[in-house]
């Protein structure tokens, strides 16, 4: 007996014609967008759109000139585009009732009727219409539940604003005689809240065209406020609980040697998300609407697939955009047989105990300058956290604060985000005194499964010598034995290879051209510092990847990751009058030896990133 079930079922055929009606108001949206933004531009084509969408004629839904109309129509096609429900429902409300109106007047008007343009737009009308029917269950994304309220509260108070600027504006401007105040605050009034075109008559108002520009893009501010506290995605704010935290912890136990990065899905201000099985997990942090996972899934590779789809499904849900961060060669293949695709970042810089050696003519730099700082006194103390004492660990918070200067805290894929948390406790510490008994440095680790540990905060005085990190790095291989580690993870080098390749001879001009852009760009973010840093250990290169679904979505992927990472933070009034410098006491008491007793801390102070760290060359 054939048992062969045939594709084109009508489950599937109903879906394929669900997704091109979902497509095709999508492709309405950007083509009105589009000649909305020719007619802003161009005045004789501006006018015909006017002349035909006045008196007896009218154009097809949301076909008017000007910017306003331009925004509003690209901002709902990018918001179905991520098949958001609130967009479906503004778009199916307005033009429903824009539909019916037209039916209305063809069926009461013969004027109407008449003319051919209006049963032509009266078509394309409908033709949206029946599309976004037919495609309703394509657009399935949930918003924030808050988001009607807000966008209520912004059309009000952003609309009253712009009346106030826009009526002043016409008021200084208007060379028309008999018109009263409320004349001009109508006229700002309807301009800033319809989609009027610029130069429409108003009697008693005579304004030049700047104004009408001005105050048209004080509309289309409004109007993209309004449209983005409706369609905004929920901010996905639920972070670690006890409960995700013991779970993680359980999984890192078992398989925590398989990725250096793992331990940082520990970071408090990610959510994660399990397997079915609960075996593996996928840690993430919503930025600017994108999922942003980071490294590996957790857990048993096995039950990695479930864990990633849970994140996608999740994803498509609250119509996220999902990518991820430092994902390795083993991890980024899996991820890339779930739909991502992948682009190589980097590459992170791995130390095995056992092979490093300070012989031979390419660690001279390294074997010298640690010669130089040991002769100069400098000495280091390798503890796991939880045999530091309460007191001790307080006076290393603060030095570690004190040397961060107020500086952003960066770091998100590959930073813990804390120190000297109690459930830290076996994170490595490495704690530098010079001949006097001063701390002059400190680098702390994480654990990397047993017998391995991966790089997390950096801080150094910067009054003391140069070489001090190299210094503490060659100590640390030297006594692994006494923390029982085999294997080390330093700084991650991002687009290494293009500096490897593009300084050697025959490199083509395309690679030299972006090697030496990098190299520019370098001067404000440690990228080929960081490189050459760790290449002086003669480390293992081990590569790592961000994966992303659409090349289009890698500029949104772009932004927030840098500001999960910390190198773009929003500005806000606090943070202009914050204090960069910690309190004289406690930079005086920093100055004393570590082992007189400093006043506790208030609260831990967050470690830097490994990505934001100052490089051990320093």
């Amino acid at each position: 007996m054939d048992t062969h079930v045939s594709t084109d079922s009508p489950a599937s055929s109903r879906e394929k014609w669900q997704r091109r009606a979902a497509w095709a108001a999508i492709w309405y949206l950007r083509l009105a967008a589009a000649l909305n933004l020719l007619g802003a531009f161009s005045a004789p084509f501006r006018r015909q759109v006017t002349r035909h969408n006045t008196g007896e004629l009218f154009t097809p839904y949301l076909l008017t000139a000007g910017f306003t109309s331009a925004a509003l129509a690209w901002f709902l096609a990018i918001m179905m585009r991520r098949r958001k429900r609130a967009a479906w429902i503004f778009n199916i409300v307005l033009s429903g009732a824009y539909l019916l109106l037209v039916v209305l007047l063809m069926a009461v008007a013969p004027e109407v009727r008449e003319h051919t343009f209006n049963w032509v737009s009266a078509a394309f009308s409908i033709f949206f219409v029946t599309s976004l029917l037919v495609g309703r269950r394509e657009f399935h994304a949930k918003g924030d539940r808050s988001n009607p309220l807000l966008a209520l509260a912004t059309l009000i108070v952003g609309g009253a604003v712009g009346m106030l600027i826009g009526t002043g504006l016409v008021t200084l401007t208007n060379t028309a005689s008999g018109s009263t105040l409320w004349d001009r605050m109508n006229y700002a009034l309807m301009r800033v809240y319809t989609l009027a075109p610029a130069g429409s008559e108003h009697v008693g108002v005579e304004i030049p065209h700047w104004v009408d520009i001005a105050i048209n893009v004080l509309s289309v501010l409004l109007f993209l406020l309004v449209l983005y506290a409706l369609f905004r995605s929920p901010k996905g704010k639920e972070y670690l609980c006890d409960e995700d935290e013991k779970q993680l912890r359980e999984l890192l136990d078992r398989h925590g040697e398989r990725d250096s990065l793992g331990y940082f899905a520990l970071r408090r201000d990610k959510s994660v998300v399990f397997s079915p099985s609960g075996k593996a997990a996928v840690a993430y942090r919503v930025v600017g609407g994108v999922s942003l996972a980071s490294g590996d899934p957790i857990g048993d590779i096995e039950a990695w697939p479930g864990a990633i789809e849970r994140w996608q499904e999740q994803a498509q849900v609250h119509a996220w955009t999902p990518a991820v961060m430092g994902a390795s060669e083993e991890g980024g293949t899996v991820y890339a047989r779930h739909g991502l695709n992948a682009l190589e970042l980097g590459d992170e810089a791995i130390v095995e105990v056992d092979e490093f050696t300070l012989e031979g003519r390419a660690m001279r730099g390294v074997r010298q300058a640690h010669k130089r700082v040991g002769r100069a006194g400098y000495t280091v103390r390798i503890r796991r956290h939880a045999e530091i004492p309460e007191a001790e660990m307080d006076a290393l918070l603060q030095l570690a604060d004190h040397w961060r200067d107020g500086q952003t805290e960066r770091g998100f894929s590959m930073a813990l985000g804390r120190l000297g948390d109690p459930a830290d406790g076996q994170c490595v510490m490495l704690e530098c005194h010079d001949g006097e008994g001063q701390l002059r440095a400190v680098l702390s680790f994480v654990p990397w499964g047993r017998e391995g540990l991966s790089l997390d905060l950096m801080r150094r005085d910067r009054d003391s010598d140069n070489g001090l990190m190299e210094f503490m790095v060659i100590e640390l291989i030297r006594q692994a034995d006494t923390v029982g580690v085999k294997r080390i993870s330093l700084n991650f080098a991002m687009f290494r290879a293009v500096f490897e390749r593009g300084g050697r001879l025959g490199a083509g001009p395309v690679l030299r051209l972006w090697r030496e852009v990098l190299i520019f760009f370098s001067r404000w973010w440690q990228i080929e510092s960081l490189y050459r840093a760790n290449a002086k250990y003669r480390p293992i290169w081990e590569p790592r990847y961000l994966l992303f679904e659409r090349s289009s979505d890698l500029p949104r992927i772009g932004i927030a990751s840098a500001r999960a990472e910390g190198f773009i933070t929003a500005p806000s009034l606090p943070a202009l009058f914050k204090r960069r410098h910690v309190p004289v006491a406690v930079a005086t008491a920093v100055a004393a030896p570590i082992t007189e007793e400093l006043p506790q801390a208030p609260s831990p102070a967050e470690g830097p990133t490994r990505t934001g760290a100052t490089p051990p060359s320093e």
